[in-house]
């Protein structure tokens, strides 16, 4: 997106220094990562950084409105899917937008999803960090993944701060469901090598009363005081051979580093409350009034959905009248994105995730970091670009 960044990269891009990124990566865990990494991280200039902001600003007004928890009171499965003691403030927000050209030839983001959820803080680190050992000539020493100009150590600091604390770290866990076969197992791993903290699997909380614990290596049980939840609940929901002793509605004394609740309340379901010249037209299916005549435009997404199952492309008026459960789904305005990074054959798509933190001291919620996908498929995502070359997970690096 920043010519003169881009060419530089493009021709002083070799295979042999993406392999040994690759390399690097893998032993930094023993751990082979179970998605694509892009052979190139983007180049974001600052126009476009300043109406990411502008547009996650937007957003924000939406979510900090005192009312946001009635506009959502049906964001979730069911009121069994209700997690008890609630926070006033989200701790993680994620917000995905796609990268488009307006009609004055300008690049625009266009938000796709939102998530009330953790994302890969700890990997993106890790991933930065090895595209500048490996490729740091062809990346400006003033480029930054942190749009708000913090450095490393301070982006470190604060997640320490805001998931630790003053606790001790094995009394924190990071927490999923199998967490071993996920494949953003990397991510986890980094967590525990930058903060202390372990990885548990769901189904090995000990509950004792209103007390969670765990056996750590040793086979001592150590009690749970937070929990850094990694568990989508889309996945959840749909595994019933997962049991343990735990449910997430049990009244239990931890403290959850993010509350569940917000995975539900901010989420697909939030796009319909949100307005801007950022965001595209969403309808609640269900409250759907009138259908509109250039369904062409428009694709329909289910709200609880894992790995993006369920998503109709092209959009009929005989697909709404065929679905059942209408307040299941989301009608929104299909973003055209534009093909805008330069690669050795085609230009790829480009979708940029805006990472927040909430910050404790400031009581604010702040862009800390970012993710990026790369795409040359219909859709982003890997089933849309098998055998396809630079595409895959990367991040991006902002101008000053």
């Amino acid at each position: 997106m920043i010519k003169n960044v881009r060419a530089a990269y493009n021709q002083n891009f070799s295979e042999d220094k993406y392999q040994a990124l690759l390399k690097d990566i893998n032993d930094a865990f023993s751990y082979d990562v179970r998605f694509k990494i892009a052979e190139t991280p983007i180049f974001i200039p600052k126009t476009l950084k300043e109406k990411l902001i502008e547009a996650c600003e937007d957003i924000m007004k939406v979510i900090n409105q005192p009312n946001f928890k009635d506009l959502t009171r049906g964001a979730f499965f069911d009121e069994n899917s209700i997690v008890p003691n609630e926070d006033e403030r989200p701790k993680f927000i994620q917000l995905d937008f796609g990268i488009c050209k307006d009609e004055h030839d300008e690049l625009v983001p266009k938000l796709i999803e939102l998530q009330g959820f953790p994302s890969l803080y700890f990997f993106q680190e890790l991933l930065g960090r090895m595209h500048k050992k490996h490729f740091g000539d062809n990346i400006p020493k003033a480029y930054s993944q942190h749009p708000n100009g913090m450095t490393t150590e301070e982006y470190i600091a604060l997640l320490r701060t805001e998931i630790v604390g003053d606790t001790d770290p094995k009394q924190v866990v990071l927490l999923e469901v199998e967490p071993h076969e996920q494949p953003t197992a990397i991510d986890f791993y980094a967590t525990e090598a930058i903060l202390g903290i372990k990885t548990i699997d769901f189904t090995d909380l000990i509950k004792k009363g209103k007390q969670l614990f765990y056996k750590d290596e040793n086979g001592e049980v150590v009690r749970i005081l937070k929990i850094y939840n990694r568990i989508i609940f889309d996945e959840l929901h749909h595994r019933k051979d997962i049991k343990g002793e735990f449910k997430f509605q049990d009244e239990v004394d931890v403290e959850w580093i993010g509350h569940p609740n917000w995975f539900f309340r901010i989420s697909k379901y939030t796009m319909p409350l949100l307005n801007g010249k950022y965001i595209p037209k969403s309808y609640h299916l269900d409250k759907l009034e009138d259908i509109p005549e250039d369904l062409e435009n428009y694709v329909l997404k289910p709200l609880f959905s894992f790995a993006g199952s369920g998503v109709h492309i092209n959009v009929t008026r005989n697909t709404i009248e065929s679905i059942a459960n209408k307040s299941n789904y989301l009608l929104q305005e299909k973003v055209a994105y534009t093909p805008i990074i330069e690669t050795m054959d085609v230009p790829a798509k480009c979708e940029i995730r805006m990472m927040m933190v909430h910050n404790s001291k400031t009581d604010s919620i702040e862009i800390v970091s970012n993710l990026v996908r790369l795409s040359k498929g219909e859709m982003v995502g890997v089933k849309y670009n098998k055998d396809k070359t630079w595409v895959g997970g990367s991040t991006g690096f902002f101008e000053n």
